[in-house]
């Protein structure tokens, strides 16, 4: 992987050379032309890093370094790549006012190339979804994922939700009122078992690891290999997968969160359900049930909801929250949770009598 940034290197060096010679006779002279010949080459050039990414065969080696950091860091990968560009010239400034005695080579195109193309990565790495079919085996991932379906007889639900829904507090209502098992925090003692990470490390950090391993968990069953190539925070996510599908293969149960709607997206009997709620709903119910401060509450709802977006879409490609995914959208600040109960014990049973 490493050792190929030379051979892309070496290409990509032809092609701007090759690009250089049929664009020889652009020679735009007026500053418009040239500011909007400046954001079409921006456009280009973070359309080509996205695909570059997208791809994860060989990139060049800013790119690399960038992926390196998101690894690292667990950032998003266009916010990263701006700021790299940013620190570029940053050095370039520093460097140029020490050797130079004025800032030479950098001027405003400089500094909008450096603002624009970190942020359309961002931008336009969503929209790349529909080739996931191309680079990846459909087939191996739904023979690897899916449960024999002629040997599966029951229902799951999964349940998604916003911080402050009550999501989990769903859960032991309806694990009571259906009289199957819950699955929530206890995944940390099960995953801690399973990776040999310790329980506090996951506690602090099992729904905060942006990773790209998720797919690899799905095609691939040789946990041992890979355990031994993975950082802790893959490992502890490789672990938490399996864990998922072990469950919802031996009995019907509920799982809150952890991805579980999507790793078990290929389950014959899937209840998925997300759940969401206003703001002010929220804020209440992390003051009085989650012992939030009230300063804090909207900061602290704000922080974990985006923590849980960049978990979700960076794991699987998918928009977080949106209704297309799930069977009930609930929203437990109008309807209240005992509605709420009933409504997914409803849908529940009628799956379950389906099958």
């Amino acid at each position: 992987m490493y050792l190929s940034q030379i051979v892309i290197t070496f290409f990509f060096g032809l092609c701007i050379d090759l690009c250089m010679s049929i664009i020889q006779d652009l020679n735009p002279v007026a500053y418009v032309s040239k500011i909007v010949n400046l954001l079409t080459g921006c456009i280009i050039l973070a359309v080509g890093i996205a695909l570059e990414v997208k791809a994860d065969v060989a990139m060049m080696a800013g790119e690399y370094f960038v992926r390196v950091l998101v690894k690292k860091f667990h950032k998003d990968f266009g916010y990263l790549k701006l700021a790299f560009d940013w620190s570029l010239v940053a050095l370039a400034v520093i460097l140029s006012l020490c050797f130079m005695d004025g800032v030479y080579g950098v001027r405003e195109g400089t500094v909008i190339a450096a603002l624009l193309v970190g942020s359309i990565v961002h931008f336009v790495t969503p929209y790349y979804r529909f080739i996931n079919d191309w680079i990846t085996d459909k087939q191996a991932t739904s023979a690897q994922s899916a449960v024999p379906a002629q040997e599966m007889t029951h229902t799951v639900i999964t349940i998604a939700r916003e911080f402050g829904s009550g999501g989990h507090l769903l859960g032991e209502m309806l694990a009571k009122e259906l009289g199957i098992k819950l699955y929530d925090k206890q995944f940390i003692h099960l995953a801690a078992e399973k990776s040999g990470i310790d329980e506090a490390y996951i506690r602090r950090n099992e729904q905060s690891i942006p990773s790209y391993w998720l797919k690899c968990i799905l095609t691939d069953g040789n946990e041992s290999s890979r355990q031994q190539s993975l950082s802790p925070d893959d490992v502890l996510f490789v672990a938490e997968s399996n864990i998922i599908r072990e469950l919802a293969a031996k009995e019907p149960c509920i799982i809150v969160g952890r991805c579980a709607d999507y790793v078990l997206q290929d389950f014959p009997s899937l209840v998925k359900v997300f759940c969401y709620t206003d703001r002010e709903s929220a804020c209440q119910r992390c003051t009085t049930e989650y012992g939030v401060p009230a300063d804090k509450a909207r900061t602290e709802i704000a922080r974990v909801n985006r923590n849980r977006v960049a978990h979700y879409e960076y794991y699987t490609d998918e928009k977080w929250g949106d209704p297309h995914r799930y069977d009930l959208m609930l929203n437990t600040g109008s309807i209240g949770l005992e509605t709420a109960c009933q409504l997914v014990a409803g849908l529940y049973r009628k799956t379950k009598s389906a099958r």
